[in-house]
C-alpha cells in the first residue's frame, strides 16, 4: 500500500488564525462593482444562455433551481453536462479548470476511464442494485480496513450523513453514555442532532432553521483548538449522563477552514480515553484524499471509529460509510457477538446503500488512488496553487489569506467561517450573525467572477486539486486568479 501523504508540511495554524482574525477586523475586499457587472452581462447572460434559460424552468418545479447546495451560485446556478479529469463544461459548451471536484471525492480527477469501464461492465451484467449481496461489497470493505489501520469493519451506507448518525448511535450502545461532543463550526452532515453548532463555533441551533432545539439537547460544541474547552464540558458530562463520543473533522472544522494544531487530534484522543468516550474521526473528506491511511495515519490517532464518504464510491451514488475498531463496529450486526453475548444492534438502514454500481466504483478507484500515489500527486498540485495564490495576494497588497492542507486549499477573500459567538455576550449575537450574512454575499460575488473566469470553486473560498491537474493547467488557473485579484477593491 502506498505510505505517502498528501500533506508536504503542515500549515502553521495558529498564524493563519492570526490572519484570518486580522481579516475579518478589516473592510470588506471584493470584486470591484462594474467588474462583477461586467462578468454579468458579458459571460453569464452572453455565453451561458443556455444554463439560464434551463434554471430558469427548473425554477418552477425544483426549490431555487437545484437538488444539492454545491450548485447554488450566482448570478444563476450553470448546467455542467461533462466532466473529464481536471475539466467541466457546461451546457453552452464552456470550458471549466475543476477545483469543486463535487466537494471532494475525485481525488483521481473526475471520470477516470479505468474506473468508468468497470461501471459499464458492472451495468452490462449485474445492473446497479439487486438488493442483495454483491462480491465487491466484501472487497471495498476489504480495501478499505486494509487501508486503515483502524477498521477492523466497515459498513457501506448511503452518505456521510448517514454514517454519523450510525457512529452517535453506536458510540452510545458501546458506552451507555448520551451526549455527543462536536468541534463547533464542523459539519457531520444534516441530521438533526449534527445541526448544532455548524458553520461558526458557538452558533448552536442558530443555523438549523426547521429542527427543534430539544432534538439537540444532548448534543454539545466544544471550541476548535481549545483543549481546556473539550475537558471542561467531558468533566461537566460526568455528572449528566456521559460523553459517549467526540467527533472530529481531523483537520479542522468545514474540511480546516479553521486549521488546528498538528499535535491538536493527540490531545483530543488523549481526553476521549480518560473520560471513556469514543473518538470519532469525520473523514468524509480526508480520507483517502490525505493519504491511503487517511488524516488518522498523517496525524498518527487511532480513533474509535471513522465515518467516510464521498471517495469511497469514486464520486458515484451511494457513497457513505463507517468504519472502526471490531468491538464497536458489532453493534452494526445483530445477535451474538464473538463472546456469545447478545448484541443489540444500532438502528440503522438503506435499502440503497452498498449497491453494485457504488461497491465497484469505490473499490477500482481507491485501487487506483493507491497505485497512482494519486494523494501525493494531488498534493503536489495543492502547494504549488497555494504558493501561486499567496504570491498574487502578496502582489497586488490584499489582505486575504491562502493555505493548504495539501490537495485541499482555502482561499480566505473574507473569512465568513472564522466568526465564532459568545453566548455570555448575547448582544452581539445579532451582530456576527448580519456580518457573516453579508460576507456570504461576497462570497458568492467572488465566487461568480472564478467562473467567468473559468474557474469552479466550493463558495468561492475552497479549492481541491486532484492527480489529474499538471504543473501547465496550475500556472494557467493562477493566471486567471490574478485577472480577477487585479481588479479588487475595498467595500465602499
Amino acid at each position: 500500500m502506498d505510505t505517502r501523504f498528501a500533506i508536504s508540511d503542515y500549515v502553521d495554524a495558529k498564524a493563519v488564525n492570526e490572519k484570518l482574525n486580522q481579516l475579518i477586523k478589516m473592510p470588506i475586499y471584493t470584486i470591484k462593482p462594474e467588474v462583477l457587472k461586467a462578468y454579468e452581462e458579458d459571460y453569464f447572460e452572453k455565453k451561458c444562455s443556455k444554463s439560464k434559460e434551463m434554471i430558469s424552468q427548473a425554477k418552477q418545479i425544483i426549490p431555487g433551481g437545484v437538488q444539492h447546495n454545491l450548485a447554488f451560485n450566482y448570478p444563476f446556478p450553470l448546467v455542467f453536462t461533462k466532466a473529464d479529469g481536471a475539466k467541466l463544461y457546461d451546457i453552452d459548451g464552456n470550458e471549466y479548470y475543476d477545483f469543486l471536484q463535487a466537494g471532494g471525492p475525485t481525488v483521481l480527477g473526475s471520470n477516470p476511464k479505468v474506473v468508468r469501464d468497470q461501471v459499464i461492465d458492472l451495468l452490462n451484467t449485474c445492473g446497479p442494485s439487486t438488493g442483495l449481496f454483491h462480491e465487491f461489497e466484501y472487497k471495498l470493505a476489504k480495501k478499505i480496513s486494509d487501508s486503515v489501520p483502524t477498521v477492523d469493519m466497515f459498513r457501506m451506507l448511503g452518505s456521510g450523513t448517514e454514517a454519523c448518525m450510525c457512529a452517535a448511535r453506536v458510540a452510545r450502545l458501546a458506552t451507555k453514555k448520551k451526549h455527543i461532543l462536536k468541534m463547533g463550526g464542523a459539519y457531520h452532515g444534516w441530521s438533526d442532532q449534527m445541526g448544532y453548532d455548524i458553520r461558526i463555533p458557538g452558533s448552536k441551533f442558530t443555523q438549523a432553521s426547521g429542527v427543534p432545539i430539544r432534538l439537540m439537547r444532548d448534543t454539545q460544541g466544544f471550541f476548535p483548538g481549545d483543549l481546556d474547552d473539550l475537558e471542561k464540558k467531558l468533566r461537566r458530562n460526568q455528572l449528566c449522563g456521559g460523553t459517549a463520543a467526540v467527533f472530529m473533522e481531523p483537520v479542522g472544522p468545514e474540511s480546516g477552514t479553521r486549521p488546528i494544531d498538528k499535535d491538536f487530534n493527540k490531545g483530543v484522543e488523549r481526553l476521549c480515553r480518560k473520560y471513556g468516550a469514543l473518538l470519532v474521526f469525520d473523514e468524509v473528506v480526508t480520507g483517502f484524499r490525505i493519504g491511503m491511511a487517511g488524516a488518522q495515519g498523517y496525524f498518527g490517532v487511532e480513533p474509535d471509529l471513522t465515518v467516510f464518504g464521498k471517495v469511497i464510491a469514486g464520486g458515484y451514488p451511494g457513497a457513505g460509510g463507517l468504519g472502526g475498531k471490531r468491538e464497536y463496529m458489532k453493534y452494526m450486526g445483530a445477535g451474538l457477538d464473538d463472546s456469545g453475548e447478545k448484541v443489540k444492534k444500532a438502528f440503522c438502514g438503506g435499502t440503497m446503500a452498498a449497491t453494485p454500481l457504488s461497491c465497484v466504483a469505490g473499490y477500482y478507484t481507491l485501487e487506483e488512488i493507491d497505485k497512482q500515489n494519486a494523494c501525493q500527486k494531488a498534493g503536489i498540485m495543492g502547494d504549488k496553487l497555494t504558493a501561486g495564490l499567496n504570491q498574487i495576494i502578496d502582489k497586488y497588497n490584499l489582505p486575504f489569506v491562502a493555505f493548504n492542507q495539501g490537495s485541499i486549499c482555502h482561499m480566505e477573500t473574507v473569512g465568513t467561517l472564522q466568526f465564532s459567538i459568545n453566548w455570555s455576550k448575547p448582544w452581539q449575537i445579532p451582530a456576527v450573525l448580519k456580518a457573516t450574512s453579508e460576507r456570504k454575499t461576497i462570497m458568492t460575488h467572488m465566487g461568480a467572477a472564478y467562473m467567468a473566469e473559468g474557474l469552479v470553486t466550493l463558495s468561492g473560498s475552497r479549492l481541491y486539486t486532484s492527480a489529474a491537474y499538471t504543473d501547465e493547467m496550475i500556472d494557467d488557473a493562477l493566471s486567471r486568479f490574478e485577472r480577477v485579484f487585479a481588479n479588487i477593491e475595498m467595500q465602499k
